[in-house]
């Protein structure tokens, strides 16, 4: 069966890393975009890196701009790896990012520190298979194709996945592709398997004729980040507004959780995903997430993945992540294992 006509959105490099897959490293490249800003009182400017239906977007939904004791200047980026350049080059203050990016920014050296995380559901963390596919189980994908974005989430959850199967990298065929690539080949039966996050997740499970072989529950660390730059951190009237930025997105992603309906409206509207397949995405991992601190075990699972990545040699290095962590702002939050909220069955 031929799948049904795909929308636009999912051929877009949407990079939608409020959630642990989020995340996470996306397509590459920045948006070039010229910018939006955001009036509020007072003197200070916060320079944040920004991604299409991200801070900005579940800011506004959630009235979290209004009244804004300062003035936010965005720049959107088409995903984590760039905007984590930006940081580096103190172009940008602040940005949000999946799991990924800040291990592949500190291998680099880059001038970056992790202030903040969230912990989602890591259902949408997927490898996806054809609905009539033979593949019933994570070890079955011995000796087949599989599609993945290198350095990403998902390449993590895959290699995480074929661990848990017994199996390694080698044991499988990679096709290291960006997502409207993946999607191409998966469609056409070019490869077996797509390792994929939310919301392309949803939208392939809603359209191109896939369902899930495994996801990255229990696999997976769920976590997300806010980075800043170190400059912006030793600034104190900066890193006072810092900690109002990372306070508001935690009270917006509790009103997500309470209008799962009214975010995934607004969020659909932004980036063009129909809107079924963006409430889906929302109960399934978007609307999950919990903001939590960095702590010794948000430490010790991305410790993990640095070793993983470094083992697997997609970075040049192994290294402490503690040393790109400033916990200044754990006091007020709640420990990185703290539970991802859960809707029931996603829709």
């Amino acid at each position: 069966m031929r799948p049904r006509h795909l929308t636009p959105a999912l051929l877009l490099p949407l990079a939608l890393v409020l959630a642990g897959c989020g995340g996470a490293s996306r397509a590459d490249g920045a948006s070039g975009g010229s910018g939006s800003g955001t009036d509020g009182k007072g003197s200070q400017t916060l320079n944040v890196g920004d991604q299409k239906g991200g801070s900005e977007a579940l800011l506004r939904a959630a009235g979290e701009l209004d009244d804004l004791p300062y003035k936010i200047k965005w720049s959107t980026f088409t995903s984590g790896p760039p905007l984590l350049e930006a940081v580096n080059a103190g172009a940008v203050d602040v940005g949000a990012v999946g799991n990924t990016p800040p291990v592949f920014a500190a291998a680099a050296h880059s001038k970056i520190k992790v202030i903040a995380g969230t912990h989602s559901s890591s259902a949408g963390e997927a490898i996806l298979v054809k609905k009539g596919s033979p593949l019933k189980r994570p070890a079955d994908l011995k000796g087949r194709s599989i599609a993945v974005a290198q350095g990403s989430s998902a390449n993590y959850q895959l290699v995480a996945s074929l661990k848990r199967a017994g199996l390694s990298p080698k044991d499988v065929r990679l096709s290291y592709l960006q997502p409207a690539d993946a999607l191409a080949a998966f469609s056409r039966g070019k490869v077996d398997a797509w390792a994929v996050w939310d919301p392309y997740t949803s939208q392939a499970l809603d359209q191109a004729d896939a369902r899930v072989l495994t996801t990255g529950q229990g696999v997976v660390n769920g976590l997300s980040f806010q980075v800043a730059a170190p400059a912006a951190l030793a600034d104190k009237k900066k890193a006072a507004v810092l900690k109002d930025y990372v306070d508001r997105l935690r009270r917006a992603q509790n009103w997500v959780f309470k209008h799962p309906g009214a975010w995934a409206k607004a969020w659909a509207k932004e980036t063009g995903l129909p809107e079924k397949v963006a409430l889906a995405a929302v109960k399934r991992t978007r609307g999950t997430g919990v903001s939590v601190a960095v702590d010794k075990a948000a430490v010790a699972s991305e410790q993990g993945i640095v070793d993983s990545f470094a083992q697997l040699k997609l970075i040049p290095r192994t290294f402490d992540f503690r040393s790109f962590v400033d916990t200044r702002f754990n006091g007020e939050l709640p420990p990185s294992g703290t539970a991802p909220r859960t809707y029931g069955k996603a829709a």
